[in-house]
């Protein structure tokens, strides 16, 4: 699907024009002319149609005329996963884009793709975090305590309709 984005003058007295790509963006704006025959230097972009995880995607990345192009080209080379955890370390852990930009693995963030904390308990018990559990105790183990002690740790978020557990180290 194409990204359709759009350049919103700050100059009050001039429309917009909506675009695809950096050198369509490029061809509009050196003709783009105010009500006045002034040209329009400066725009704010704005993200108006593609897939769901590139709007936030874009959201994160906090588009402005000087970085979309840079987002284009993401938006192509990246998986939805890398997508994903750029939204997570910028959006939501505080990470500095520059340190996340070039690969969104380099974070050192925790990432499950469960629905719920109890379910995270669940698969942390079942890996043996919590040591090997005597099979006849397995009965006595109250996830929904250790979902409670994990929420102090781990956030939950949905993110293009995926319920996902972080951690941010």
């Amino acid at each position: 699907m194409t990204i359709q984005l759009h350049a919103q003058p700050y100059d009050i007295i001039s429309r917009g024009f909506y675009f695809c790509s950096a050198d369509e963006f490029d061809a509009k704006a050196k003709t783009h002319r105010n009500a006045y025959g002034g040209l329009v230097e400066d725009h704010e972009i704005q993200f108006i149609d593609g897939k769901s995880i590139d709007c936030e995607l874009a959201r994160a990345w906090r588009l402005h005329q000087g970085n979309f192009a840079d987002f284009l080209g993401k938006v192509e080379e990246w998986s939805d996963d890398q997508k994903t955890r750029y939204i997570i370390a910028v959006g939501e852990c505080g990470f500095d884009h520059a340190d996340v930009s070039d690969d969104p693995y380099d974070t050192d963030i925790d990432l499950y793709e469960v629905d719920d904390m109890r379910e995270l308990a669940e698969q942390f018990v079942d890996e043996g975090l919590f040591g090997v559990i005597p099979e006849h105790l397995e009965n006595y183990i109250d996830y929904d305590a250790i979902a409670r002690d994990l929420a102090m740790d781990y956030t939950e978020t949905v993110i293009n309709g995926q319920s996902l557990i972080y951690r941010c180290a």
